[in-house]
């Protein structure tokens, strides 16, 4: 069926299609209204190899050329950034953080999401959400103290001079929380699509249904009339 078919079946029914897009439109209002809006803040950390380089020199008194960190970016520094990453997402540390429950909720990533590049750069960025902006600030800045401590503990594990330890600096500090509304968008977008297409199978079942049959009189037996001749001509024969 055409557009302008379409649109005439909803003319004539009006009944059941203007009831149905009410109630599709209130559906959009209360899913709007009941999901909370929650707030993100975002802070990216660097990592960084020491001026000095990832050796300690055996002379310790021969000068060794230093070098700018922010130029000194390596292999090294991915492999680091992809530990850290790994290690922030466990169930384990996402309990030991309090965010496996509840409506905080924080991640941290390489900028993507996609798990499976996740030696991309030297850049680790965390991610917090809550319901209010200050939760979101707190979390953030409770994992950001986190993967330090995880960074400094992987280089004790391995045992590596403390001269050549991988530093972490915080490229962009945690941003001022925004104010999420695309999950309730959405929601609301998906119930008012299902209560317009509600209407609609609403609307075409009315039009498909039988018409009720009126019910219809026999008509009435034609009663024999006689012409007036007819009638003298019988009365003369008898």
């Amino acid at each position: 069926m055409d557009f302008w078919g379409t649109i005439l079946v909803l003319v004539r029914r009006w009944y059941v299609a203007l009831p149905a897009f009410l109630l599709a439109v209130g559906g959009a209002y209360v899913a709007y209204s009941t999901i909370p809006t929650t707030y993100t803040t975002t802070a990216v950390l660097l990592l960084t190899a020491p001026t000095s380089g990832g050796v300690v020199p055996a002379d310790p008194g021969r000068p060794i050329a230093r070098v700018n960190p922010l130029l000194n970016f390596d292999h090294g520094l991915d492999v680091a950034a992809s530990m850290l990453i790994s290690a922030m997402s466990t169930p384990d540390m996402v309990a030991e953080l309090g965010t496996a429950e509840g409506d905080t909720k924080y991640s941290v990533t390489n900028g993507t999401n996609n798990l499976e590049s996740l030696a991309t750069g030297p850049l680790v960025f965390v991610e917090g959400e809550s319901r209010s902006p200050e939760a979101a600030t707190a979390i953030t800045l409770k994992v950001v103290e986190r993967v330090g401590r995880e960074l400094d503990l992987r280089q004790r594990q391995v045992q590596a001079p403390r001269e050549t330890y991988i530093t972490m600096s915080a490229a962009v500090p945690p941003t001022t929380p925004v104010a999420q509304q695309g999950r309730k968008l959405r929601s609301a977008a998906a119930a008012l699509g299902l209560g317009v297409i509600a209407a609609l199978c609403a609307s075409f079942a009315a039009e498909s249904l039988p018409r009720p049959v009126r019910s219809r009189r026999p008509p009435p037996a034609l009663a024999t009339t006689e012409k007036p001749a007819e009638k003298a001509a019988e009365k003369a024969e008898a």
